[in-house]
């Protein structure tokens, strides 16, 4: 059986959620590339698994139940994430126009309406989340952060539930 340091992997996960953050402040702030409210709500997922990964490594269960928690609420978050990931595909691969516009930027959305009412909006009519302006081996960045949070998902289950602690 594979046995490893929760804390160093844990942290491991934390750094690869920062790196992650790291290049879509980048892409931002120096690439000019402005995020969709989906784009937004992926970064929402990288930081919470990012956190939960901190969390984790911070404290470092000494029980394999501890362990276990932490890696089921990392990849609740993962999923999340994934799903967010998923509908931002979705809705690039259909064809331009199809997909309702919110007609309107995140900020001013939630300042006019409640919570639950701009992620419905966002979730279910976001058109200008169609624009592809920027590909890396062919995949947009939802295509990456998708990818990405499979592996951080992978690597929660592997440190936290499979490996046994060193």
């Amino acid at each position: 059986m594979l046995t490893i340091n929760r804390r160093v992997g844990n942290a491991l996960g934390f750094i690869a959620c920062a790196v992650l953050m790291a290049y879509a402040l980048y892409a931002q702030h120096v690439l000019g590339l402005e995020p969709c409210p989906l784009c937004i709500f992926q970064r929402v997922a990288v930081v919470s698994v990012g956190v939960l990964f901190l969390l984790a490594a911070l404290h470092n269960p000494a029980s394999s139940k501890g362990a276990l928690a932490y890696g089921v609420v990392i990849n609740l978050a993962v999923l999340a994430g994934i799903g967010i990931s998923a509908r931002h595909i979705w809705i690039q691969a259909q064809p331009p126009g199809s997909v309702a516009a919110c007609g309107a930027d995140l900020n001013y959305l939630l300042d006019i309406l409640p919570l639950t009412e701009v992620i419905n909006k966002v979730l279910f009519g976001s058109g200008e989340c169609g624009k592809v302006d920027w590909t890396l081996l062919g995949l947009s960045m939802p295509w990456w952060v998708l990818i990405s949070l499979v592996a951080l998902g992978a690597w929660a289950v592997l440190v936290n539930i499979v490996a046994r602690p060193r």
